[in-house]
């Protein structure tokens, strides 16, 4: 157990294993929603910041959902003393190479502040695994083996949410008890009661039987001889972590008894099947079965799984209850240990890994794509068009309607028969404000004005794209930075695709600075994570698919220059708007195989960007 004070900081794991913590604004807004609903439920992030628009929480599963790509990644409700940083309402933060400030992780800025706060001129990060030295006097960031210097700052913001009473050093949602510690937070003092029978739902019920189960199964002794009692299941002497290994090994090498609940092989579970154990294990109080928490049974599962896996003993995968969906890990470890109590050899099957690359490959396995002669292509800074005038560009696309029909102009929202509420652009030539003309292809009608000041806002690119139906005039081209494109098969499938070769295509763009048909001319963009590889099936449809990315490519239309949705990152290099699969031998972010319609997808948003079959030929 920790201090009965403490606060609270909500954290998510990124693509690089560390834990990096939400604003302080979060996670207040993260603990309201719980202590209005205890039980559970989904937290919207973009209700406390905005730019965490398309991110949810699910408290259930303890894990942040992104709306919009499928996205799925572990959070953690974590507790750190009130007088630490979070607690004081401090944060470190080191200026990244755009400029812009990034804040530490918790592991780091609360040592600084320590650091700070016992007026130590300098703190050195290696005990905690990294190589810097963070420097007061200065107030920069070391580099021990390149000496490189970064500024750092220490910026003041709302202290994060302190809750009070009995809290366990590790959380998981819902927690055994209820109260403060068991994840309905609150910030007034709570004094530690005993904890209140769980709901009838046949979850709670299933944990509650499953934790009197693992206690009377850690009073046993070894079969065959009588030594000393393993250590108690519910027990907590010391960290958690020491404490879980000894209930896993004293849960290991307990044998099951006649009084063991059993767990039917057939149909799902039912909690009215789990008996609890016979009086002869002793009895057991609620309190003491409360202190087992998920992460604990889980950890006791795995010991059990491995301890049979190493004695050869034949095992049964755990992997579904439902036949539909995957087994949360939590249930997983349930199951494993009634299972096992009931005598049954239990595997508890292993999370699926991310793979995000192929197995090596040597140049001489990399062969050209069929039909495609080259095998890299490179794009460079945009060529500025001369000649035409926007007005000139506007009207090679339009007919020029002499009886505005009686509706408004769904650029400006005003009558067609009135004249347009745009004004001329400076040193443009004047547009009668009461010009009205057709689309040739998709027959919209708009004011000439108003479609003048819409392309003098856009690429200025020659072309024209309908704000109603999009349907594109002339050739569209992007604002992606220079780079090079690569292109190779290699000798291996995709998931889904066991019959063909898989086409790799390689991304490179170094970071520079904006040009005018960017944002911001003249200020620096980053370009993070780059290379980037992406994978489609070296089959026909593959192929065709491969075309239309060069053509979209040296349109400069697969990049742009904005802001970036999964860092909130100003000034940078994201996708645009074409969707590519990164992932080579897992879908674990939806960016990866199997994945039966994804071709059909992105060759309908190559159609949408104006790239098509005749592109390809032309």
């Amino acid at each position: 157990m920790l201090m009965a004070s403490a606060v609270v900081v909500w954290e998510w794991l990124n693509e690089h294993g560390r834990w990096r913590p939400y604003s302080p604004a979060v996670s207040h807004h993260i603990e309201a929603v719980i202590r209005a609903n205890p039980r559970g439920g989904s937290v919207v992030l973009g209700q406390a910041d905005g730019k965490l628009a398309p991110y949810l929480i699910d408290l259930q599963s303890m894990q942040q959902f992104r709306q919009d790509t499928g996205t799925l990644r572990p959070v953690r409700r974590s507790f750190y003393d009130p007088t630490s940083a979070p607690g004081q309402g401090v944060v470190w933060e080191w200026e990244n190479d755009s400029g812009s400030w990034t804040p530490y992780d918790m592991e780091i800025g609360i040592p600084i502040q320590a650091a700070r706060d016992r007026q130590q001129p300098w703190l050195d990060l290696t005990p905690i695994g990294f190589c810097y030295i963070i420097d007061f006097t200065s107030m920069s960031q070391v580099n021990r083996q390149t000496q490189r210097r970064r500024r750092i700052q220490r910026r003041l913001d709302v202290a994060y949410p302190l809750v009070s009473g009995t809290l366990p050093k590790s959380q998981s949602w819902p927690a055994a008890g209820t109260g403060t510690a068991g994840g309905a937070s609150s910030s007034a003092n709570v004094t530690p009661t005993t904890p209140q029978p769980p709901c009838n739902c046949q979850q709670c019920l299933l944990v509650m039987s499953v934790k009197a189960a693992a206690t009377a199964a850690s009073t046993l002794s070894p079969q065959g001889r009588k030594g000393k009692q393993s250590p108690s299941l519910g027990a907590r002497n010391g960290s958690p972590r020491s404490s879980s290994l000894a209930a896993a090994a004293g849960g290991t090498r307990g044998s099951a008894s006649a009084s063991a609940p059993v767990l039917s092989s057939a149909g799902p579970l039912s909690p009215r099947a789990v008996k609890a154990p016979a009086a002869s294990t002793g009895t057991l109080s609620r309190a003491g079965l409360a202190t087992l928490s998920r992460p604990a049974l889980q950890r006791i599962a795995m010991a059990q799984s491995r301890a049979l896996i190493a004695s050869g003993v034949p095992t049964v995968p755990v992997k579904n209850l439902n036949g539909s969906s995957p087994v949360h890990p939590a249930l997983a470890g349930i199951t494993g240990i009634l299972m096992s109590a009931a005598g049954l050899p239990v595997c508890l099957t292993r999370p699926p890994k991310l793979v995000l690359h192929p197995p090596s490959v040597s140049k001489s396995d990399m062969k050209p794509v069929p039909g495609i002669g080259t095998s890299c292509r490179k794009t460079s800074k945009k060529q500025a068009r001369q000649g035409k005038t926007p007005e000139e560009v506007v009207k090679k696309y339009l007919q020029k309607v002499r009886n505005p029909p009686e509706e408004d102009c769904t650029i400006c929202m005003e009558k067609l028969a009135s004249p347009s509420g745009y004004k001329n652009a400076p040193g443009q030539p004047l547009v009668k404000p009461d010009l009205v003309g057709k689309l040739t292809k998709c027959g919209h009608v708009y004011h000439l004005h108003c479609l003048v000041a819409m392309y003098n806002n856009g690429n200025k690119d020659g072309s024209l794209q309908c704000p109603t139906c999009k349907t594109i005039y002339g050739v569209k081209t992007g604002t992606q930075p220079p780079g090079k494109m690569e292109y190779h098969a290699i000798p291996h499938s995709l998931p889904g695709h066991p019959d063909c070769r898989t086409i790799r295509v390689i991304y490179n763009i170094p970071p520079g600075i904006q040009g005018p048909e960017h944002t911001n001319p003249g200020k620096p963009f980053t370009a993070r994570g780059f290379p980037r590889h992406c994978y489609l099936p070296d089959n026909e449809k593959g192929r065709k698919v491969l075309k239309m990315l060069l053509v979209a490519w040296d349109r400069r239309l697969i990049f742009t220059v904005g802001v970036s949705s999964t860092t909130g990152e100003s000034d940078t290099v994201i996708w645009n708007e074409v969707h590519h699969k990164t992932e080579f031998g897992s879908n674990l972010t939806g960016h990866g195989f199997p994945d039966p319609n994804y071709l059909d997808n992105v060759l309908a948003e190559l159609s949408a960007q104006g790239i098509t079959e005749e592109s390809i030929r032309e």
